[in-house]
């Protein structure tokens, strides 16, 4: 006779949306593991404190493999914790119509955040913000 098999944290559900939301939870998870060490190790042990300022974002940032590295890693980040806190949600908030404001002030807040995040990503032009710096100065 086996032993009752230990079962820790959710079952995978059968199929449909919360499929989906628990695969995406996995394997968010294990990429964002990697892009966060990666970015602790570039910004944190290879570069000291003194090293980074704005000139060292800038630099690094003219290259679209680290945008698009920072973007990925606030794409999955948000993501991944909507997708955790919607799930609290629907574990404590019992009433529906609490459950649907919970859920769209979450959705509305991730829709808010990614579209700041990514401008601030996508559109950091460096030579403006200098000239910019330059003209306010003189």
């Amino acid at each position: 006779m086996s032993a009752p098999r230990l079962r820790v944290g959710r079952e995978r559900p059968a199929g449909g949306f919360e499929l989906y939301s628990w695969y995406f939870f996995r394997i968010s998870g294990l990429l964002l593991i990697f892009l966060a060490i990666t970015h602790v190790v570039i910004m944190h042990v290879i570069n000291t404190v003194d090293e980074i300022d704005w000139r060292f974002v800038a630099d690094r940032w003219g290259s679209p493999f680290w945008r698009a590295f920072d973007w990925l890693m606030l794409f999955l980040a948000l993501l991944h914790g909507l997708n955790g806190a919607r799930l609290a949600v629907d574990d404590y908030v019992r009433s529906r119509g609490w459950r649907i404001f919970a859920h769209s002030i979450l959705w509305s807040a991730a829709v808010i955040f990614l579209i700041i995040g990514s401008i601030a990503v996508l559109t950091f032009n460096p030579d403006a913000f200098q000239a910019a710096a330059t003209a306010a100065g003189s």
